[in-house]
């Protein structure tokens, strides 16, 4: 095995790695994201999948992305046990279907001897996401949760800029997901957001745990901190509604610092705004996942600077792995998803290479980010039922 740690985009082995899909066919958006980001990361060839429970978007989905007929399945059980008896059986698979299913699928291929690319949140109960924990140790095959923010270059900047200090000790993080889908009533029952209203089928909150859990994500990541308790009210801010679709999440980091998280589905006027800003007694930081290439940085006294993405010009090493082209030539979130596939490559190539690679190569989210998101969606609700008390997070 051969890695370059400074081209991301080159696979290790020399070849491509051999990757199924199982949800992700015609008409999911979540899909194409992923489908797209493998193959731009140059490391996946998508030989498999089984793209849909409904048998004829199922086929159609597979004649689209050029895989075999007889490597499209109309069931993901079946999949995983013929994938795993072929010499030229898929390596990793990618599992982009609704929030109920991640457990049971996940395990069904982890016990095949195949390693997980998973959607978030891992699982829909903390007790699940434990599970799913002691698997994929027991297995010894990855899983790696798909947090794709965290691999656009500048947030990567902003992480490795707070490790070497650029803030000082963190005093107080404002963290937000904002966005407008949610706000009329729901026209097609067929769509996801009806099955995102399903306790049955979500688990005990909606808006926080299909967005907050990116939210939170994003705070642990970049300031390098787990939160040590929340004070949360859930609130329908749309249309009537079963569950809800806005949340505010007062917080407190492990180091004691204050904090608040706000997510909505019922703004007017919002897309896809998830931003944080962290203060600290030496600085301040600020990234916009809308204005992704961009990092505000304002040392205490000092004039503001502004981090463009591309290379040199005060681009840290690490975030300098996750660019690929030249200021001026937008990368977005496609690049990240991609980011996050090439990492997922190198990482899965050298377990099965048994080779170690070089420590910081590669920063991916696992199973105990997964179960940390499900811990924090737990706290939450358990704040909500209880009127907005103060709850712990089991960490």
């Amino acid at each position: 095995m051969t890695f370059d740690g400074g081209n991301l985009r080159s696979a290790p082995l020399g070849r491509r790695l051999r990757l199924g899909f199982v949800g992700g066919g015609k008409g999911g958006l979540v899909g194409q994201w992923h489908f797209a980001g493998a193959r731009l990361s140059n490391h996946w060839e998508v030989v498999a999948g089984a793209l849909s429970s409904d048998s004829h978007n199922a086929h159609a989905s597979a004649a689209e992305w050029m895989i075999a007929p007889d490597r499209s399945y109309s069931d993901w059980n079946a999949m995983a046990l013929a994938e795993a008896e072929r010499d030229d059986g898929i390596e990793a698979v990618s599992i982009v279907t609704p929030n109920w299913t991640h457990h049971r699928i996940a395990t069904a291929f982890l016990k095949a001897g195949v390693d997980v690319i998973l959607d978030k949140p891992m699982t829909t109960t903390v007790s699940d996401a434990q599970e799913l924990v002691a698997l994929q140790r027991a297995t010894g095959r990855l899983v790696v949760m798909t947090y794709p923010y965290a691999h656009h270059a500048m947030v990567r900047q902003a992480k490795h800029m707070i490790r070497n200090g650029a803030v000082g000790t963190v005093r107080q993080v404002h963290v937000e997901y904002a966005q407008e889908w949610a706000t009329s009533p729901f026209s097609d029952p067929a769509k996801g957001d009806i099955w995102r209203q399903d306790p049955e089928k979500v688990g005990r909150t909606s808006a926080t745990g299909d967005i907050g859990t990116h939210a939170y994500h994003l705070l642990h990541t970049i300031t390098g901190q787990d939160i040590a308790c929340v004070r949360a009210e859930f609130h329908i801010c749309g249309a009537p509604k079963r569950m809800e679709d806005t949340a505010y999440i007062n917080f407190r980091l492990e180091n004691g610092a204050p904090g608040i998280l706000w997510v909505t589905q019922a703004a007017p006027g919002q897309y896809c705004g998830l931003r944080i800003r962290v203060w600290g007694d030496k600085g301040w930081l600020d990234w916009d996942q809308e204005k992704p290439e961009v990092l505000r940085y304002v040392p205490l006294g000092e004039q503001e600077q502004i981090f463009v993405r591309g290379h040199g010009n005060g681009t840290l090493p690490e975030a300098e792995r996750l660019i690929h082209l030249p200021r001026g030539h937008g990368e977005a979130l496609v690049d990240a998803w991609a980011d996050l596939y090439a990492e997922a490559g190198v990482a899965i190539a050298a377990r099965r290479a048994e080779y170690d690679l070089p420590e910081g190569s590669v920063e991916l989210s696992g199973v105990e980010d997964g179960l940390k998101g499900m811990l924090f969606i737990e706290a939450c609700a358990d704040s909500h039922e209880t009127g907005g008390s103060w709850v712990s997070i089991k960490q």
